[in-house]
């Protein structure tokens, strides 16, 4: 299904559905499902024609009637959709002769009256499509010529990876580095603020965040936030706190913390610490005044950079003020050449004409360019399509807030698009504003409502999904984000994007062509009589930003008879109740409610009313909230049975009922706790899953000699075993140090992230041959062996690996002295060991060849003891230069033990870094 055909492309397939011999139809009716077939995959080839045409160039009517089709296709989705339901799922099983027969007569007496109800229903959508056949006909929308797509080239790859490069800013970011770093007077201690301005698309937070990822390392209280275009102020100083110290401000949002006390907050965080902070996209005088009450001047040498299209905004705030400017036109014909041709600054003859024209309207900004280019690159060969493209884009871009031709360049883009991503692409529209979008939520949800179909090549509907949103990056139209986590040394190994974030223009164009296609509406805090909220007669999408009071004042103009989609964004997002309709809202297929913690604890009625939403697909429920009665629901009601549910998130340890294995078609589980060897073996039936994550009860049962009872990790090996699908997996071992051992008789080949918490030793399956694709391994172990690490460097694919011991309160766990072979760890970036009471040791040549990012902790008193060493090991070194790639070092300390060896350590570790080739930075926490 897609934008422009609304909810065409799922009913023609339930539809033929109908036609199967399975629901025994009449021949009057199954004559007239052939008939609605046939106009309605008409009136979808004329819908894609429609939607290829820009708004601007649609006769009135035109629009009319496409919009009419739209709802129409909507309401027989829903019919037919009911039907399926009532038709497909049995009671739960009953046990006793007389109660099944009972029951199996009441399923089929169902059965008939769905299906002579289904009849009268067709009939009425035979006589509605025959009317909008016939002003089709009327309008002659047959005859219009739409604009030419063409799929996107393989070539084209997601180029944010090396973002320094594509925007050749090394040169201010550089003089950036110096003016923070550098003291023009070495007596003062006050904060410095540096306020980075230009026109939107010229790359502001792209070099704002560059120079911060190059000091990050050189602090230890650091902070990077964005501020929407209609900022909430408390979630803003929210935001601050909870980047500046994320375990300590760990519930922050939740609070209910005015202005004032969060801003008291603040100061007395950053009363006596040397603070670097960067803050993308402030837009007014009077957020630049609440900040600088936040951030307030502590005499520590502090810096702040700020980012701003306001020049008056740069102004208030003092300090020192960097005018970005445009590309250069030699700047601007690499990025250009680059995006289309690969490399180089030169292009073939037949292209140099044109390109400098569209080039010079780009007029240097850089996201015209790489979106104009990435447009044109699918287009190699037509040169009519260059000149056209040409054509249509203005004169060049405004030097103040005029964007216009900005915004034509990105509908260009928009309507090149085939039909199936520009649905994908409007779905984003329900994000709040620079919101960090999830990948894989983001697709599930695709899936769920529709927008993903089957092809070919037997990929699933995921991996579909999944070349959607890599086609979306390719075409510069979202801006990827390579880490899940806001830890520096993460961004560097990341080769597949975790999240995305949409550019606050491209933004701006979908939410207007949302708005038009009555495809997304939106509840916006604080305003709850907004343009967005009442742009239909039907509302099928809906959408909660920030602290919205609930119903709106006009809630009778809303018509959500057709909602099939409901998410909120923001932890306090309903502060009253839950929506009083909602529980009649049976059609929904995705209800999101993870940002929204309370709206289960204090409303149980939200319970019964999930587990009768038959056409749910994806399901998201708070992960503080109560949640286990929800799923008791679910249990018991009719989707369980329809296995169609594939994405479900809940509470962590919510306990999974008895029946879940039911949900054969489930791809997605978190974070849910197995407490039984029953439910560990159930889980082997769920072999479609691709990510899962499990809290594991503590067993309180031992054995004679102590040990605590091993059967429920035992089967849940096994059943892990039979998932040959699962590409993500995370386990919890709750507060319980066991191992997690059991017969793996099978590999996981698929699977690409492991993390295990919590367990005595390293499991016996985690090797080369059960994980041949892993490249992500998280464990925190009781002990690390030898042994343990000989078999980790063996793998091959490994390209992150982080080693913890237990966490604080627990006793400290030993990492024995290890030697890695030379051709260890061949592909390893990342390498994290922490919490052990250990020495790292020496690494030979050849050993790491690809790590960047090394961070690792110290025990001073075992250097001082000679437990694990004693100084003169200290000055021995650990060999960092036989680290060729080395970037980032970073090295704390698990106990203390006086100036003498800590001074040593340091002086030691220093000159190690001073003398590698890379030079890379250093951060000792000593």
């Amino acid at each position: 299904m897609d934008l422009v055909t609304g909810a065409l492309g799922v009913l023609l397939s339930n539809l033929a559905e109908l036609l199967t011999d399975e629901y025994n139809l009449q021949k009057n009716v199954k004559k007239d499902i052939e008939y609605l077939c046939k106009e309605l995959d008409s009136m979808k080839a004329a819908l894609r024609v429609v939607g290829e045409v820009p708004p601007e160039q649609l006769d009135e009517v035109v629009k009319i009637w496409a919009r009419d089709v739209r709802e129409m296709s909507y309401d027989m989705e829903a019919i037919v959709d009911t039907f399926l339901v009532e038709v497909q799922c049995p009671e739960p099983h009953i046990k006793g002769i007389a109660k099944r027969f009972v029951n199996s007569m009441k399923e089929m007496f169902n059965k008939v009256w769905a299906c002579r109800g289904i009849g009268q229903e067709i009939k009425d959508m035979k006589e509605r499509v025959r009317e909008v056949a016939e002003r089709r006909d009327r309008y002659r929308v047959d005859t219009i010529v739409p604009v030419k797509t063409t799929s996107v080239d393989p070539r084209v790859t997601a180029l944010y990876t090396k973002l320094t490069e594509l925007f050749r800013i090394d040169e201010a970011r550089e003089e950036l580095i110096t003016r923070v770093t550098a003291e023009a007077d070495t007596s003062t201690q006050q904060q410095r603020i540096i306020s980075i301005v230009g026109f939107g698309g010229l790359g502001k937070t792209t070099l704002a965040k560059t120079v911060y990822d190059k000091l990050k390392m050189q602090l230890n209280c650091t902070a990077f936030v964005r501020v929407s275009r209609n900022p909430d102020t408390k979630k803003l100083l929210k935001d601050i706190l909870y980047e500046f110290d994320k375990q300590k401000y760990e519930n922050i949002h939740s609070t209910l913390l005015d202005e004032k006390q969060l801003i008291d907050l603040a100061r007395e965080f950053l009363e006596n610490k040397r603070y670097f902070i960067v803050i993308g996209g402030i837009w007014s005088r009077e957020l630049g005044d609440i900040l600088r009450c936040a951030l307030f001047d502590n005499n520590m040498r502090s810096r702040i950079i700020i980012t701003t299209r306001r020049i008056d905004v740069a102004d208030q705030l003092g300090g020192y003020c960097y005018k970005l400017k445009p590309f250069s036109p030699d700047s601007s014909k690499m990025l250009f050449c680059r995006r289309i041709f690969g490399c180089g600054d030169t292009l073939p003859r037949q292209y140099s004409e044109v390109s400098e024209k569209i080039r010079n309207k780009c007029a240097g900004v850089p996201l015209a360019i790489i979106t104009t280019s990435g447009l044109l690159a699918n287009k190699l060969g037509h040169m009519k399509e260059w000149y056209k493209l040409c054509d249509s884009i203005g004169s060049g871009m405004g030097r103040n807030d005029d964007m216009e031709n900005m915004r034509k360049i990105l509908s260009l883009s928009y309507y090149d698009l085939s039909s199936h991503l520009k649905t994908c692409l409007l779905y984003l529209s329900v994000c709040p504003e620079d919101y960090e979008i999830d990948k894989n939520m983001l697709i599930w949800k695709w899936t769920a409502e529709g927008f993903v179909q089957h092809g070919e090549g037997g990929q699933s509907l995921f991996e579909i999904g999944e070349r959607y949103f890599h086609e979306l990056v390719n075409r510069s139209l979202v801006q990827p984000i390579y880490s899940n986590n806001k830890d520096l040394w993460t961004l560097h190994y990341s080769d597949e994007p975790w999240s995305c974030r949409v550019h606050d223009m491209v933004l701006d164009l979908i939410c207007s062509l949302s708005r038009q296609e009555n495809f997304v509406t939106t509840v916006l805090a604080g305003d709850n009589n907004n343009e967005n909220t009442y742009s239909g007669s039907k509302i099928h999408r809906l959408a909660l930003h920030g602290t919205t009071n609930w119903p709106p004042r006009d809630i009778s103009r809303l018509n959500m008879s057709k909602l099939r989609s409901f998410a909120t964004f923001g932890s306090g997002c309903i502060t009253n109740s839950i929506p009083p309709s909602l529980p009649c809202y049976r059609l929904l297929r995705v209800l999101d409610l993870g940002e929204n913690g309370n709206i289960l604890r204090n409303h149980s009625s939200l319970r019964v009313f999930i587990g009768n939403l038959v056409h749910l697909r994806y399901l998201r429920l708070p992960w503080d909230a109560h949640t286990d009665g929800v799923l008791v629901e679910m249990g018991k009601l009719q989707f369980l049975q329809c296995r169609k549910l594939m994405y479900l998130r809940v509470e962590s340890g919510t306990r999974l009922p008895a029946g879940f294995n039911n949900l054969t078609s489930l791809e997605v589980l978190g974070e849910a706790c197995v407490d039984s060897v029953q439910l560990a073996e159930d889980l082997g039936h769920l072999t479609q899953l691709r990510f899962l994550i499990l809290r594991v009860s503590r067993s309180m049962k031992k054995d004679e000699e102590g040990r605590r009872d091993s059967r429920l990790r035992t089967a849940l090996v096994g059943s892990l075993a039979h998932l040959h699908k699962i590409q993500t997996l995370k386990i919890y071992n709750n507060n319980d140090d066991s191992d997690l051992e059991g017969s793996m008789d099978s590999n996981l080949g698929n699977l690409r992230d492991l993390s295990i918490c919590e367990i005595r030793l390293l499991p016996s399956w985690i090797n080369p041959t059960t994980l041949p694709l892993l490249s992500r391994l998280e464990i925190m172990a009781s002990q690390v062996r030898r042994q343990d690490i000989q078999v980790l460097g063996m793998l091959q694919a490994l390209t992150s690996l982080e080693v913890y011991g237990p966490p604080r309160g627990r006793p400290r766990a030993r990492m024995e002295r290890f030697v890695v072979a030379a051709d260890a760890f061949p592909c390893l970036v990342g390498c994290r060991l922490g919490g052990f009471e250990a020495v790292p040791s020496m690494f030979p040549p050849g050993a790491m060849p690809r790590l960047e990012i090394f961070w690792f902790d110290i025990d001073l008193v075992a250097f001082a003891a000679g437990g694990g060493g004693d100084l003169a090991s200290v000055d021995d070194g650990l060999a960092l230069g036989h680290l060729p790639s080395l970037q980032e070092v970073a090295v704390g300390a698990v106990s203390s033990r006086g100036d003498e060896v800590a001074t040593r350590v340091k002086e030691r570790l220093r000159h190690e870094v001073d003398v590698h080739p890379n030079q890379p930075s250093i951060r000792l926490d000593i």
